[in-house]
């Protein structure tokens, strides 16, 4: 069989479907939902454990941010919170869910940065996290995910 060449002009691409939009993105898109939910629990328990024992993270001296740990429990408490709720509504498909999905992973972001010296190695995962769920809400352009 012969193969026709695209017409002058005209781009041939595998990686977007005729509605413009990314599979790549859109997959990303719900697989950031879902790892905001994630993201969203872990530091929840995180903020759990902060709250019901001062003594569960290391204990820090002379660093610009240190906190108490329990206000630390409760700042990762309440984002987590967020987080588990602004992950469902981008899974539901709100258009509002991903713009504070966004807002809201900066923001963890900012926490998880200068949570670094209680627990270094989750505070890098976290960032990790937060990293991709930014890049994949904002290239998604699909309207619904579920």
């Amino acid at each position: 069989m012969a193969q026709s060449a695209p017409t002058p002009g005209t781009s041939h691409s595998h990686t977007a479907d005729p509605g413009g939009v990314n599979p790549w993105a859109a997959g990303g898109a719900m697989f950031a939902g879902v790892l905001l939910m994630v993201d969203g629990v872990l530091g929840a328990i995180k903020g759990i454990a902060g709250i019901a024992s001062n003594t569960v993270y290391a204990r820090i001296n002379d660093y610009v941010f240190k906190f108490n740990v329990t206000a630390w429990g409760w700042i990762h408490l309440a984002l987590g919170i967020l987080l588990v709720v602004i992950g469902w509504g981008i899974l539901r498909g709100f258009g509002w869910a991903r713009g504070i999905g966004v807002a809201l992973a900066a923001l963890n972001m900012i926490a998880n940065f200068m949570w670094l010296p209680y627990q270094p190695i989750w505070a890098v995962v976290s960032l990790a996290i937060d990293t991709f769920v930014i890049w994949a809400l904002c290239t998604d352009r699909s309207k619904s995910l579920i």
